[in-house]
């Protein structure tokens, strides 16, 4: 296929140049014929030198095509028309006989059209085909020979020699086929009776039925007749007329009636009952009508459309009782309607138009197309509007609007028309564009900001890069003069790294985060500037606001960490004032206003703090019931979003006098050196275990290498207490055997006495001692918390970071042996140190 094409491509392109030759005497048409199915790039002409151009004189008079939709491209350097995308003649045109593409070639310095129409010529590269694959015939035994049978058109997409040309049937002795065109040079075919036809030494015949082309090579396309032979019906139906024709306006609605077809047969009874149907038609022609069965009318079901079909060919059959089929054609005539409004298209504004510019200067190129025929498709063109232009008449439904007078852009730095076009149909249909028309000038304006000074609020701890504002300011110029440019001119102290501005956008971004707590406002001047020389500017301020957020936490003042403690007597009625917990918010606004909330105490009903003054309270008198040493937790909150919190601990203790509560003072002193302690325990249970786990180990190793029973020193540890089922452990066991920071893991399959484990240290230990906890008030730089979020060692419960503060370097320095040992599972025993337990 693809070397018919080139061939076909090389015999019609020396016509192109001898055409392309002889269309230098009218300069505004170039004409070229070419083959569809040419490949992307193939050549079409020589469109710069048909048109009397030097290959010098490209670069200056910008040869292009117009901006509709292009199947073709022009090269810059050479001038040379190409294809530019697949041309597919029956896609294009359809059924047309002739299919060409019309558009325009600009050139620039001066300004002129040239109107250049590409014939697309058929090849053959579509088969017929059949609408269906097979056709059921029932034919009578006793028809006459000489009968016809239609069976309807193959469909060709190519036109002239490569379409559809006839029609052979499968030799047989009983049928042939023959060729029979329409009125509208369509080819069907006719299945015709030779001999009479016996139904008792043959049933049933199956034929194929081939559609041949005209093309080089031809090509075919085929269709299965099942043809049934039936018994006595001796007389088909007889329509009254061969052919009906019909019209019908483009508007008409649907279920309008076309027209009504009769046929009679001289057979009785159920061989003269006669129904209506379609024959073999198209289907968009059955989506648009239908026919009654019973009485023959065709009605419209579907819109139609004029531009889109100009008329319609109905194969209307007939069908008696006994099978028997008649044929007749309907023509429907689709008639013009003045539906469509004409289309405008700017092909080409030449804006800006410099106000020097001569009268008669072409300043825009104008389309105008209405799909209608006859006078509803005839237009005319004006300008609508106050202006100095004129529009005048090119060829092929163009249009010239030129400078009809000076210009003085001091006047009216624009002008703006609108091209009304207007068919002559009745009633008259329009459409219009606008068209506008800017005048260029000198600069001699500065650009103006839209406000003088500029006010921008922007929330603390923004990223860096993050959008401030945009300045804008205009110029009333045109071009390069009023392109306006901007940057910083200078501002208050130190407010430069603040801030960016964007040369084009008059973006103001920011440079770094904010902080509220060190700068609230600072000043900048931004200045813009035109492109014009001399160049123009002019300078505006802009303030930046910086908003608070909520960022800090609230600070406790007191009680310190570790140092809240107080004496509350017995004899303390409601209302006794124990302490006062005072905070403070680096935040402003709602930020900092704090509110107080007690969240742990061994009585609740007890005590009380202030909501919003701190101070702890006894809520009712003190009984001989209380506790004597009282552990109370306040929460302080701010009013942020989301709000940020601390903790404070207060240790009271309840006695008559101060030598009553001595004791208890002292005895918490004294509970500080217990930590230590803990710790010198906890380290040496490890050392132990880890001391066992390598002896089993080895052993273990030993025993299997020697293949021998246990040594004397497994002996002793009693092999038959494992087995023992209420003292094993499941497979991959791992459980907390020390409250705070020590985990023990089983491996699969291994199980350990319960006797093997030490004791746990003392409850007092606290955790924040083993992962070497902070005083409250202080942030660990490897701690995970949020900045809202109280300190650990607040919600310790028997050790206070008073208590844990002397010890901190001490647990610091073993931590991270605890901290650093792997739990696996192929060993029998292995510590496990995970801080928090």
């Amino acid at each position: 296929r693809r070397r018919g094409a080139g061939s076909t491509a090389g015999r019609v392109l020396l016509p192109a140049l001898l055409l392309g030759l002889c269309c230098r005497a009218a300069p505004e048409r170039v004409r070229y014929a070419i083959p569809e199915e040419l490949g992307r790039g193939s050549l079409v002409g020589p469109l710069a030198r048909d048109l009397g151009l030097s290959p010098a004189d490209l670069p200056a008079r910008q040869l292009r095509l117009s901006a509709e939709k292009q199947y073709f491209g022009v090269s810059g350097e050479t001038g040379n028309l190409y294809v530019s995308e697949r041309l597919d003649r029956e896609e294009m045109c359809g059924e047309a006989a002739s299919c060409s593409l019309s558009f325009e070639a600009l050139v620039q310095n001066p300004l002129n059209v040239f109107h250049v129409e590409v014939v697309i010529q058929d090849i053959n590269d579509n088969a017929p085909r059949f609408l269906r694959d097979s056709f059921q015939l029932e034919i009578n035994e006793f028809t006459s020979p000489g009968t016809r049978f239609a069976l309807g058109t193959a469909e060709d997409a190519d036109v002239g020699s490569n379409s559809l040309q006839g029609y052979e049937l499968e030799a047989n002795g009983y049928f042939a086929v023959e060729v029979k065109e329409s009125q509208d040079g369509s080819k069907f075919a006719e299945l015709v009776l030779r001999r009479a036809l016996d139904r008792e030494s043959e049933q049933s015949l199956r034929l194929v039925l081939t559609a041949l082309d005209g093309g080089e090579p031809p090509r075919s396309g085929t269709a299965q007749l099942c043809i049934n032979v039936t018994d006595a019906n001796d007389n088909p139906p007889v329509f009254a007329q061969d052919r009906y024709r019909a019209s019908l306006r483009e508007d008409a609605p649907p279920g309008s009636m076309v027209l009504n077809v009769s046929a009679s047969d001289a057979d009785a009874g159920t061989n003269a009952r006669i129904t209506y149907g379609f024959g073999e038609t198209p289907a968009k022609v059955l989506q648009k009508f239908v026919v009654d069965a019973e009485s023959g009318t065709i009605t419209l079901q579907e819109a139609l459309d004029f531009e889109d079909t100009r008329g319609y060919t109905l194969l209307v059959e007939a069908r008696d009782g006994g099978g028997l089929v008649a044929h007749c054609e309907v023509e429907v005539e689709v008639l013009d309607v003045n539906d469509n409004a004409p289309e405008v298209t700017l092909t080409s504004v030449s804006s800006p138009v410099p106000e020097d510019a001569p009268a008669g200067t072409v300043v825009a190129l104008v389309k105008v197309r209405d799909r209608d025929s006859g006078e509803n498709g005839q237009v005319s063109c004006e300008l609508s509007g106050e202006a100095p232009l004129s529009i005048v008449a090119s060829s092929g439904g163009s249009y010239k609007v030129v400078t009809a007078s000076a210009l003085d852009r001091e006047q009216a730095p624009e002008h703006r028309v609108a091209v009304v076009a207007r068919d002559r149909g009745s009633p008259a249909l329009s459409s219009r564009a606008a068209l506008v028309l800017e005048v260029s000038d000198v600069n001699d304006n500065a650009p103006v900001f839209e406000e003088a000074a500029y006010s921008a609020y922007v929330a603390e701890n923004n990223a860096a890069g993050a959008p401030v504002l945009r300045v804008r300011a205009r110029d009333a110029d045109a071009g390069a003069n009023g392109r306006v440019s901007y940057w910083l001119a200078g501002g208050s102290a130190g407010a430069a790294p603040y801030v960016s501005v964007e040369a084009r956008s008059g973006a103001v971004y920011a440079q770094r985060s904010f902080d509220y707590e060190q700068c609230r406002e600072f000043a900048v001047a931004v200045r813009a500037q035109d492109g014009g020389a001399p160049a123009r500017s002019s300078t505006a301020t802009v303030r930046v606001f910086v908003l608070d957020r909520n960022d800090n936490a609230p600070r406790v003042l007191w009680p310190a960490a570790g140092a809240g403690a107080g004496v509350v007597p017995r004899s303390a009625e409601a209302g006794y004032l124990v302490a006062k917990v005072v905070a403070v918010d680096a935040d402003a606004g709602r930020n900092a206003w704090l509110s107080y909330e007690l969240v742990q105490a061994p009585e609740p009903a007890l005590f009380r703090v202030g909501l919003h003054s701190g101070e702890v309270r006894t809520a009712r008198a003190v009984s001989e019931r209380d506790a004597a040493k009282q552990r109370l937790v306040a929460v302080v909150k701010d009013h942020g979003q989301p709000a940020l919190s601390a903790t404070a601990t207060l240790h009271v203790v309840l006695a008559e006098s101060l030598q009553e509560a001595l004791p208890e003072l002292s005895e918490r002193a004294a509970g500080a050196d217990s930590p230590a302690e803990l710790q010198f325990y906890l380290v040496l249970a490890l050392a132990l275990l880890s001391a066992l786990f390598l002896l089993s180990v080895a052993l273990a190793v030993l025993a299997r290498v020697r293949r021998a029973g246990p040594p004397a020193v497994l002996r002793c540890l009693g092999a038959q207490r494992f087995s023992v089922a209420g003292a094993a452990f499941p497979a991959d066991f791992c459980e907390g055997t020390l409250p705070y920071s020590y985990n023990l893991c089983v491996a699969p399959g291994r199980a350990v006495a319960e006797g093997a484990w030490l004791p746990p240290p003392p409850p007092s230990l606290a955790a924040e001692e083993l992962l070497g906890a902070e005083p409250c008030g202080k942030r660990s730089p490897t701690s995970s918390a949020g900045a809202g979020e109280p300190p650990a060692d607040a919600e310790a419960p028997q050790v206070s970071a008073s208590d844990v503060q002397p010890k901190s370097n001490e647990v610091e320095s073993r931590g991270p042996s605890l901290r650093r040992t792997p739990c696996e599972g192929g060993s029998s025993l292995l510590p496990c140190a995970m801080a928090g337990g």
